[in-house]
């Protein structure tokens, strides 16, 4: 009988950038809304202020996950040509390098030598990709599909204070702006925590504590321009 299994870890690359995306959304345009509010404006340039916020975190969020995660594909990719031409320089080398990861995994010097020869003969890149250098398919980079991820969750996550904003008055805005966004961040780690399979009190309480930080700081600091002003 077969023993089906299913693992999360091909979330990895897309769920990463979605939750710092969303995260992001949600702290840094309610840090914004709550900075500029606690400095006294009106809800007009409040508002203006938020969905400046939105569309330029959303387009430097694109722009960050796609040139870093391109990056790491360079990278990737490489270090792929660089094994690809030391297997074709001295293949009974290299496959003697791969037998030896396999010993100090546990297998026994002979059969380290078989295995590493069948896998050498079945996809000889492949093993070295996967076993030395640690890149396998699940794992990859995708720059498009991390910008994508992060612009739309970015996106959707600061619609979440300006929503507040819209819906408040100027006179509760702050706090309830505060309370609302602190309640997006604390399903916003359940929700990450239940698609990766890890702890929800541990993730929520993770966001939620430096989301809180970074507004109290942010709306402080608005609060001090606005009296100096």
């Amino acid at each position: 009988m077969r023993h089906a299994e299913r693992h999360r870890t091909g979330r990895i690359g897309w769920l990463r950038a979605a939750v710092l995306g969303a995260n992001d959304g949600i702290v840094s345009t309610a840090s914004l809304v709550l900075g500029v509010a606690a400095a006294g404006a009106d809800s007009r340039a409040i508002m203006l202020t938020g969905v400046a916020g939105l569309v330029a975190g959303a387009l430097s969020m694109a722009a960050g996950e796609y040139v870093s995660v391109s990056s790491q594909a360079d990278t990737e990719r490489a270090e792929l040509a660089r094994e690809s031409r030391e297997l074709a320089a001295g293949p009974e080398q290299e496959q003697a390098e791969l037998a030896a990861i396999y010993v100090k995994r546990g297998l026994d010097p002979a059969l380290a030598t078989t295995v590493a020869s069948q896998l050498m003969r079945h996809d000889a890149l492949g093993a070295h990709a996967r076993d030395e250098l640690g890149i396998t398919a699940t794992m990859a980079a995708r720059p498009i599909q991390a910008a994508l991820a992060s612009v739309g969750a970015f996106s959707a996550g600061a619609a979440l204070p300006l929503l507040i904003v819209m819906l408040f008055p100027t006179a509760a805005l702050m706090w309830a702006v505060a309370g609302a966004s602190l309640v997006f961040l604390a399903l916003l780690g359940s929700l990450s925590a239940k698609a990766g399979g890890a702890p929800v009190l541990v993730a929520a309480s993770r966001v939620t504590f430096w989301g809180a930080l970074a507004m109290a700081l942010t709306a402080g600091v608005g609060a001090l321009f606005g009296l100096a002003v």
